[in-house]
């Protein structure tokens, strides 16, 4: 069992929600087109009635998806993002647990999210062997695609003492990569999209 007590993520000191409440043209042309990668690789299953959420923040993602599958719950490590992902969404089940034990029976759910999460964790391979136990199908994980994401931080001169790395990131993939740990870990990558500048995968697992 993981000790949560001693990783080494910050959840609770980073900004989440920054990419939402940033209102100008290009920010909401990139976070749109983030969540029409997602919509359009769930035209790619099938019989998905209920789906969770890994990792909802302050719920802002969770009010896109809800409106994608006809059943969603979703979960969150930090209790006070778990408040305000509540708030935003009073009619959907929010739970406060870990990537690494959620409160789901085994194959209990149709498809799970995990989106923009993966990078933050210090296990990620233990993070996808849960999602593979509570999943009976599919998986649709997105995470910033490197090298692109510190190189476009470098170019508007974010974070240049950490070459471009968001505060918070503790991993980082290509989308080989990505595909490579997916496949090692969880299923078959079925699709890929890659709206700039991240990498989403549709997987099925094994």
């Amino acid at each position: 069992m993981i000790d949560n007590s001693k990783l080494k993520a910050t959840p609770e000191l980073e900004d989440f929600a920054g990419k939402y409440e940033n209102s100008s043209k290009i920010a909401t042309y990139l976070v749109d087109s983030y969540f029409k990668a997602v919509k359009k690789l769930l035209t790619k299953t099938e019989n998905v009635l209920k789906a969770h959420e890994v990792g909802a923040g302050e719920g802002r993602s969770t009010m896109r998806l809800s409106k994608m599958v006809p059943s969603l719950s979703a979960s969150e490590f930090v209790p006070h993002l778990v408040e305000l992902a509540i708030k935003n969404n009073p009619t959907i089940t929010i739970l406060e647990e870990s990537v690494y034990e959620l409160n789901y029976k085994d194959e209990s759910v149709d498809l799970v999210f995990l989106l923009e999460v993966l990078e933050h964790l210090d296990y990620p391979e233990a993070a996808l062997e849960e999602l593979k136990r509570i999943s009976n199908r599919y998986l649709i994980l997105g995470v910033p695609r490197e090298p692109i994401w510190r190189i476009l931080n470098m170019c508007r001169f974010k974070y240049i003492k950490h070459l471009g790395n968001t505060p918070g990131h503790l991993n980082h993939w290509s989308k080989s990569s990505l595909i490579k740990l997916i496949e090692e870990k969880y299923g078959k990558v079925l699709a890929v999209e890659s709206p700039l500048p991240w990498t989403i995968v549709l997987a099925e697992k094994y």
